[in-house]
């Protein structure tokens, strides 16, 4: 859903799925962009070339070893502690 989307976009829509998860409604996101997920979801499932290969929290996700070589990079490891 946010493809494209520049910062005040991505920020718009963080505060529309806030409030359909505060009414309760729950909500399946496909989405690349890693930050926007990890300010969004209560879980998270990984993929890489179809296999899963994390799912839990946004904080385990992030620290998870093989979502940080397949996704955030190297900066990832030392990001994950924030």
């Amino acid at each position: 859903p946010v493809a494209g989307a520049n910062r005040t976009e991505v920020d718009r829509i963080v505060q529309i799925l806030g409030r359909l998860r505060a009414a309760g409604i729950t909500i399946l996101l496909v989405e690349h962009n890693m930050d926007f997920v990890m300010r969004i979801s209560d879980r998270v499932s990984v993929l890489n070339f179809g296999e899963k290969i994390a799912e839990g929290t946004p904080e385990e996700v992030r620290a998870n070893p093989q979502v940080i070589e397949a996704y955030l990079g190297h900066w990832g490891a030392a990001d994950a502690h924030r």
